[in-house]
């Protein structure tokens, strides 16, 4: 049995979880938890209910990961898999068939937000990977994804030394295949976010989720 992933809501998540078209889910990375990305909502300028989930791997230190670390940036597709299957059963348990979600997810979680583009394409509106790569197995959605060219953000330091070169290599030739690519790299910039990257993050969800961000952000805490 798939297990079903904790997670936090944010206050305007629906009753029902079903009544609303798209709706915003936060992905962490390895050896984090879900309370992690939260604190971004406000600076993403996330106008539209969210839900942050945990991963379903603990890792006995109060972090949680999508699936195990082997090779760095080459992880094994069938754990991969698995999580990916774990994520499309909470939105199967939570949300109605039509509703989309945006997945915004950092490392370990903007891989999974690659993951649920390309296996539910129809299912996924404007992902954001930030500090992420794609896994390098072919997917279902990928056919799809080549001749749709939907909206997708990437986003990274030029200082980051925790993602391998073979994993930004592989995610720079598959994503403008695949996507209508909005790639930033920010200078000075390691495996985090920055408030420059925040702000083109609310950009991106501003135009392409069709949500009016609001007029003030808080300062991003990177």
């Amino acid at each position: 049995m798939t297990p079903q992933l904790r997670d936090v809501r944010s206050s305007a998540w629906p009753a029902d979880g079903t009544t609303e078209p798209a709706v915003a889910l936060l992905l962490h990375g390895y050896g984090s938890n879900e309370h992690d990305l939260t604190g971004l909502i406000p600076a993403f300028g996330l106008a539209l209910p969210w839900a942050s989930l945990r991963a379903p791997l603990e890792l006995g230190t109060g972090g949680a990961a999508w699936f195990p670390i082997t090779t760095p940036g080459n992880p094994d597709a069938r754990p991969v898999a698995e999580a990916t299957e774990t994520i499309w059963a909470w939105v199967d348990a939570n949300l109605a068939p039509g509703t989309r979600v945006i997945p915004i997810g950092f490392s370990q979680g903007g891989l999974m937000a690659s993951q649920l583009l390309r296996t539910r394409p129809e299912r996924v509106l404007a992902p954001v990977v930030l500090g992420g790569f794609v896994l390098a197995a072919e997917q279902p959605g990928d056919a799809t994804l080549a001749e749709t060219r939907p909206a997708v953000f990437w986003g990274r330091g030029a200082e980051d030394r925790v993602i391998a070169e073979a994993a930004i290599t592989r995610t720079s030739a598959f994503l403008p295949r695949h996507s209508t690519l909005v790639e930033r790299i920010y200078p000075g910039l390691a495996h985090g976010i920055d408030d420059a990257e925040a702000g083109d993050v609310r950009d991106f969800l501003a135009l392409h989720a069709a949500r009016k961000p609001p007029a003030t952000t808080k300062e991003v805490p990177w």
